[in-house]
């Protein structure tokens, strides 16, 4: 077992992978692969999420950030706060999870596009990647409201970490 196997895994680049729930194990796993970061935008529910998530991160010696996006309710302030805890990563290895990597792709698209570089093409394909064949309205009314107001903003200046694609590894 190791990161990968954390449902709907994705690899952006060598610094950063994105999923679902992952379980103690894959957790442990991610310290020893050298992961120093978790970001953790799932709300807290005993049937998804483990009983002490934060505390078993900080164990292994990683930092934690924890965002919980209201699943019926992602807000412009929810992805604002993303972007605070993305903004100060630097290169850190880090693992972004909610419960099954909905809310994660589409809060990471938005930030890459708004901050890396990424085209809209590009941060869609990200993102169908598991939202393709879903309907949730919320979502896609957020999603698209948040693109009308990064694309109606002057550019962020790109880094070499927008040069680096997701890939399915």
């Amino acid at each position: 077992m190791g990161t990968q196997d954390i449902r709907n895994y994705r690899q952006v680049n060598e610094n950063l992978i994105t999923g679902g729930q992952p379980s103690e194990q894959q957790l442990k796993d991610a310290a020893a692969e050298g992961f120093t970061v978790i970001v953790n935008l799932a709300t807290i529910n005993p049937r998804y999420s483990l009983a002490d998530e934060e505390g078993l991160v900080r164990s292994l010696g990683m930092a934690y950030n924890h965002i919980p996006v209201e699943w019926d309710d992602p807000t412009p302030g929810d992805f604002a706060a993303f972007e605070a805890v993305m903004s100060q990563l630097g290169g850190a290895k880090t693992l972004i999870h909610c419960a099954a990597n909905f809310r994660v792709t589409a809060f990471y698209a938005l930030y890459a596009l708004k901050n890396l570089g990424w085209s809209e093409a590009k941060a869609d394909t990200f993102m169908d990647s598991i939202w393709s064949g879903s309907n949730y309205p919320v979502w896609q009314r957020f999603i698209e409201q948040m693109k009308a107001t990064i694309l109606a903003a002057p550019p962020a200046s790109e880094t070499s970490a927008g040069e680096q694609g997701p890939s399915n590894s």
